[in-house]
């Protein structure tokens, strides 16, 4: 028998792996139970079942599988039951209708035959009941059933940890910009590609007056949704900041604060802000975020190194404002560490600050979109997959030449 048990369980655990996940956790649990009824029906001794909801203090009848009496959907069970009281506590059960602790005219009206085991899995919010054979056996029964109580439950929290990084998803492409307006003779042009579903990369650009703008690039510290959560108040606390016509250092003062106090465990934000004018003047402040890069429409590169803390250990911060003019022909680069960052598909070095300005500078003279593009693919070259380690955005700001009129 222990050989037995041995192969039966080897083979659950081959199963599972292959266990297919619905689109919600009701789902879910109904797939599981057939497919346990069809696959293991003869050594488990299980015919088919019932699935209960938690609802509203009970539990409510949603389904019924397999071979089984058609209880109506609809019937419930008082929480206070005390069989539904012992599977909340030990997680599964197995019982014979004659246990004197059940009620015989709820389980005649249930349908449950003369044996019967059940499970509680996602958190408590459904009960799976199976009716057993008269001649299974509780040691091969339960093990074989908190098996599938463990796997159901994985899969749920997979199903919920994918609808929340959705439901993120949505959030950040809400907050990043729809198009790339032009103001004046700048022209723009930015993306980001996350590393996972969502991203700590973001990117925006701030209206003012028909004269000025914002353009800001952040990256919170990691990935995925811990970092996405805090681009969120990112965006939210910069929006409301400089749409009150705060002053540069006083957003980010008070955008500090608010990353110092936050509860995420991404705490640390990197950030470049600035102001453009029409007509070349550029203010911004850095808060240790990688330095932009300025390409002078001659060629000549500078270097526009931080000068302020990064967002988020210290709550009193000051950030100090810098000032460089635009002229025509000149490219301003912003860009997150994920492109200087990107490791060569050999892992051995970085894509580098050095490679992107001899890029930039490059082709400087062509149109901002070119530029962009060209980024992009040699980051990808050099590190040989189209999926990046690291968050990668780029935004770009050149100032156009104007065309001087023919006679």
């Amino acid at each position: 028998m222990p050989g037995r048990s041995k192969s039966l369980f080897r083979r659950i655990e081959k199963a599972l792996e292959t266990m297919s996940r619905g689109s919600h956790p009701l789902e879910t649990i109904r797939l599981t139970a057939e497919f346990l009824v069809e696959n293991f029906a003869s050594e488990l001794g299980l015919t088919g079942g019932r699935i209960y909801a938690a609802e509203n203090g009970q539990y409510e009848l949603v389904e019924t599988f397999g071979t089984v009496a058609r209880a109506p959907v609809g019937l419930t069970i008082p929480r206070t039951y005390p069989t539904l009281q012992q599977l909340l506590d030990e997680g599964a059960v197995m019982m014979d209708r004659s246990d004197p602790s059940l009620d015989e005219g709820l389980e005649a009206e249930l349908g449950t035959r003369d044996r019967f085991a059940a499970i509680v899995v996602a958190d408590g919010a459904f009960v799976l009941s199976f009716d057993v054979a008269p001649g299974a056996d509780p040691e091969q029964v339960l093990p074989a059933l908190n098996l599938f109580r463990l796997a159901i439950n994985q899969k749920v929290r997979e199903e919920r940890i994918v609808a929340l990084l959705e439901d993120a998803k949505r959030i950040q492409t809400s907050i990043l910009p729809r198009r790339i307006p032009e103001y004046g003779d700048y022209r723009l042009a930015a993306r980001s590609i996350p590393a996972e579903i969502v991203g700590g990369d973001f990117y925006d650009f701030i209206t003012i007056s028909e004269t000025n703008f914002h353009v800001v690039l952040a990256d919170a510290a990691g990935h995925g949704l811990p970092a996405a959560l805090q681009v969120r108040d990112v965006y939210t606390g910069l929006r409301m900041g400089l749409l009150r016509e705060y002053k540069i250092t006083r957003t980010l003062e008070r955008l500090n604060r608010i990353i110092h106090r936050s509860r995420l465990a991404t705490k640390f934000v990197s950030l470049v802000l600035a102001e453009l004018e029409v007509g070349g003047t550029v203010l911004y402040a850095n808060a240790g975020h990688p330095a932009p890069i300025l390409v002078r429409a001659s060629g000549t590169v500078e270097m526009l190194e931080t000068r302020g803390m990064i967002l988020g250990p210290r709550p009193e911060v000051r950030y100090p404002i810098d000032l460089v003019r635009l002229e025509p022909g000149d490219l301003l680069a912003l860009y997150s560490d994920g492109i200087t960052e990107a490791p060569s598909a050999g892992g051995g070095e970085e894509f580098g600050a050095g490679r992107l300005v001899r890029l930039l500078t490059r082709r400087r003279t062509e149109p901002v979109e070119s530029i962009l593009e060209a980024v992009f693919e040699a980051v990808k070259s050099f590190s040989g997959t189209p999926q990046p380690a690291d968050d990668q955005t780029v935004v770009l700001i050149k100032r156009e030449i104007e065309e001087e009129e023919t006679p």
